[in-house]
């Protein structure tokens, strides 16, 4: 395949017919990236069944092998873990190569700073530029020691754990589901109990699946936040785990099929947990038809079966609370608005200047690159809506951010000329097989070479 003269594979997405049929997203990488660290920390073997099979995630598979956890691809959708049980883990001979992955590296240095092992952590230009200092501040309280690190507290790092751990309580000072998951799994090989409370709920897939291999773990609601508790020198047994269909993944065909007219698609089996379904809430709000059938439970998590028609959507504020059950999906909730009647306002986006890019400031830029108004007032994204028309025809700048790239390439499949992003290769990070899944639907993406090439 030819690249451009920078060495990226771009693509660019053409307005597309109705989308129609049925499909399945992959696994949900949240529950991928703890089924695979938690079974290698567990004592005895896992099984796990639809694992996500992204670069990300099988930066964890590596770092838990690499800390003596065997971890096997059975077949097709099937993965086996043997775990060597808690405190029992290895210090890794090499740099732990986390990639693109954010999650596995602050995951990993939770468990690395309860389990009294040295580790260096590095990763790839994105992941480089991202301040590590968040998640550092509640382990060193617990014990552990920064060795080494890159000016800004980022990777490539040195971080030695301590054995057992300092229990601790920690108010988290902004929602963050990684760094209370950092937290807990310090915790679970310390003397005591460690607490982490939280203003505002994030994301409780740590908790439910620590409960799954038998830690004991309470979440209690009071007056200042939710308070999550684990009991340290725990003992976790193997579990096996069902991987449900990642709802950041399902965002991406959701979204298109709202906007393409005429179309009318199903998304089987997709977690719907109250604290990742913000989405699925604000697009109905704005008058997405999304229906949920055939509820069911999977792997401890909620899952329901997607059904997706076109839609005249109109503008709508969304709420800064809202931002800890989506913050992954703001950049195609942003394309969404950009064909929504009226004005969306969505408030509380700071945590989008360090995810893998500044989220923020590329969806301001890629927005405006494709004709569509807006703003950025301190934390607040204020889009003008085009009642149902885009014009489209930016270049644009992904800056290796995968949920940028595959945004944007929604936006192209019902803008009035087509959409190129600049690079399309990181995708695989989280969704391999994007791209077969959106043309399996009726999406028109050109090859990389011939957009290149134009």
């Amino acid at each position: 395949m030819m690249t451009d003269k920078y060495g990226q594979l771009p693509c660019r997405a053409h307005a597309s017919a109705a989308l129609t049929g049925q499909c399945r997203v992959p696994g949900d990488k949240s529950i991928s990236h703890r089924a695979v660290l938690f079974g290698g920390l567990a004592r005895g073997t896992s099984h796990i069944s639809g694992l996500l099979e992204s670069e990300d995630v099988m930066a964890s598979a590596a770092a838990m092998r690499a800390m003596g956890a065997r971890i096997a691809r059975l077949e097709a959708d099937r993965w086996v873990v043997e775990g060597c049980g808690n405190g029992a883990l290895l210090a890794p001979r090499e740099t732990l190569e986390m990639g693109n992955s954010g999650t596995s590296t602050r995951l990993l240095m939770g468990l690395v700073a309860g389990q009294g092992l040295r580790a260096r952590f590095s990763g790839d230009a994105s992941l480089c530029k991202r301040p590590m200092g968040r998640v550092l501040e509640p382990l060193k309280a617990m014990g552990a020691r920064l060795i080494d690190c890159a000016p800004g507290e980022r990777l490539p790092l040195t971080l030695e754990g301590s054995a057992p751990a300092i229990p601790i309580t920690y108010r988290l000072p902004v929602p963050s589901a990684q760094v209370k998951s950092a937290v807990l799994l310090a915790g679970l090989n310390a003397m005591g109990e460690t607490t982490v409370i939280e203003p505002v709920a994030t994301r409780d897939h740590t908790e439910r699946m620590l409960r799954h291999f038998g830690a004991r773990i309470s979440t209690v609601d009071r007056s200042d936040g939710r308070h999550i508790t684990v009991t340290g020198e725990a003992e976790l047994a193997a579990r096996d785990v069902l991987v449900p269909g990642d709802p950041s993944s399902a965002a991406f065909p959701v979204v298109a099929g709202l906007l393409v007219p005429g179309s009318h698609i199903r998304i089987d089996g997709v977690m719907v947990n109250p604290t990742r379904a913000g989405l699925i809430a604000t697009l109905q709000e704005m008058g997405g038809n999304i229906s949920l059938e055939n509820r069911r439970e999977e792997g401890g998590e909620p899952v329901a079966d997607l059904v997706v028609a076109a839609s005249t959507l109109s503008g709508i504020e969304v709420p800064a609370q809202r931002a800890p059950s989506m913050i992954d999906e703001y950049p195609v909730l942003a394309v969404a608005a950009s064909f929504a009647s009226g004005p969306t306002i969505m408030r509380g986006l700071s945590e989008l200047r360090v995810k893998e890019s500044d989220r923020l400031a590329a969806i301001l830029a890629a927005l405006e690159t494709n004709g569509v108004v807006a703003q950025v007032a301190g934390d607040d994204l204020m889009i003008s809506g085009g009642g149902g028309r885009v014009r489209g025809g930016g270049r644009v700048a992904t800056h290796l951010d995968h949920r940028i790239a595959m945004s944007f390439l929604v936006m192209g499949l019902a803008s009035e000329e087509p959409v190129m992003v600049d690079d399309t290769r990181m995708i695989a990070t989280s969704f391999p097989g994007f791209a077969d899944l959106m043309g399996g639907l009726g999406a028109r993406f050109e090859p990389a070479a011939e957009a290149a090439a134009s």
